[in-house]
């Protein structure tokens, strides 16, 4: 496979064979300022690199012997066919990777036919991703803010444009610590701002934090909030950031519709279990009364796998699929989406699954190491 850089200079050969690959070429091509960004944990990074360790300590149990000569990796998250458990997790400020931002990962998505969670902090607006992939199957992601006019007038806007969920991300009533971005005195460029607010703050001058200005957040979150939420649209409410059985409970008693385990990419607080390490109480007490989907860590189809023996009805990548952007925008992530949905497929045979509803927790033993 050819690569050239983006200012025309010298092809060379490179065979992008898994996400490690897009993470090199998107680590040597980004500025340092936005590979910082996008690479940022909390504090010491100890909760966004176990996020990756922590599958390394999931052992599979394959089962030989089970005709595996077709296989089947569609599934449904919330009553919707996608073609394989892997959509695409909120992530901000897709045009610092590629030129055309979310709209190109609209397209991947939609073609892929995978469920693609567009960002508050998305660098397109809800309406451009909308148009750019018509037909794609999203949901969107939603913070509450001190000035809830603006989370009711953006959930009113997407209801409207066929956005098919609202997660609510619950693990930020304040901005974790990311050391990178402040040495960086990280800033949007002039030429992109967070577009669903596009002309909202104009009168506001003083201190942003990631394109809005700082404080806009609402620290007083709480439950309550959850019944606020669905008083206000007509769509599936699902949470993102819960790692406890406790929270678990509390969100099904709540009357949501899917809970995401999420901690945040490691971005917020250092030191909290990887997501994949929560994952087994949560299901455990969910008792499969909602949908529960996992975010954080994931780079391989076996990855994937076991995430779903564990119990997760989906999973979302963030980073990889930003790495796909800085590669190809549109074309480079579906690349990613392409390889994972190969190794996913390939790592079901060779343990032998044939389809989606075969994957279960006798799948999985933890390492004795």
């Amino acid at each position: 496979m050819s690569i050239c850089n983006r200012e025309g200079g010298r092809c060379a050969e490179m065979a992008m064979v898994c996400l490690t690959d897009f993470e090199e070429y998107a680590k040597e091509h980004l500025s340092k300022a936005t590979w910082d960004y996008y690479a940022a944990g909390a504090d010491e990074c100890c909760t966004r690199d176990d996020n990756l360790l922590a599958y390394k300590r999931i052992r599979l149990r394959p089962r030989i012997l089970r005709d595996v000569s077709v296989s089947d990796t569609r599934t449904t998250v919330q009553g919707t066919e996608i073609s394989f458990p892997v959509g695409i997790a909120p992530t901000a400020f897709h045009c610092l990777a590629w030129h055309e931002g979310e709209v190109a990962t609209a397209r991947a998505t939609e073609a892929l036919n995978t469920c693609y969670i567009t960002s508050t902090y998305s660098t397109c607006s809800v309406e451009e991703i909308a148009a750019a992939a018509p037909n794609g199957y999203r949901w969107f992601q939603l913070y509450v803010y001190r000035d809830r006019k603006l989370s009711e007038q953006i959930v009113h806007r997407v209801e409207g444009l066929g956005y098919k969920a609202l997660v609510l991300t619950v693990d930020v009533p304040y901005t974790g610590k990311r050391r990178d971005d402040i040495r960086n005195q990280f800033k949007l460029p002039p030429h992109l701002k967070v577009k669903n607010f596009d002309g909202v703050f104009q009168e506001t001058a003083g201190a942003e934090e990631y394109g809005i200005p700082a404080n806009t957040l609402d620290p007083s979150i709480s439950w309550k909030d959850v019944y606020w939420l669905q008083s206000i649209t007509r769509l599936p409410v699902i949470i993102k950031g819960i790692l406890t059985k406790e929270d678990a409970e509390l969100a099904v008693e709540h009357g949501v519709s899917g809970i995401i385990v999420s901690n945040h990419g490691g971005r917020q607080l250092d030191g909290g279990p990887a997501s994949i390490d929560a994952l087994s109480e949560i299901v455990d007490t969910v008792q499969g009364r909602i949908e529960v989907y996992l975010d954080g860590g994931i780079r391989t189809g076996s990855d994937v796998l076991k995430a779903l023996a564990l119990g997760a009805k989906c999973v979302f990548i963030g980073r990889p699929a930003v790495w796909g952007l800085a590669y190809k925008g549109e074309e480079g992530l579906r690349e990613v989406l392409q390889i994972l949905n190969d190794e996913f497929r390939l790592s079901m045979a060779l343990s032998g699954c044939r389809n989606v509803a075969e994957i279960n927790r006798n799948l999985i033993q933890f390492s004795k190491l």
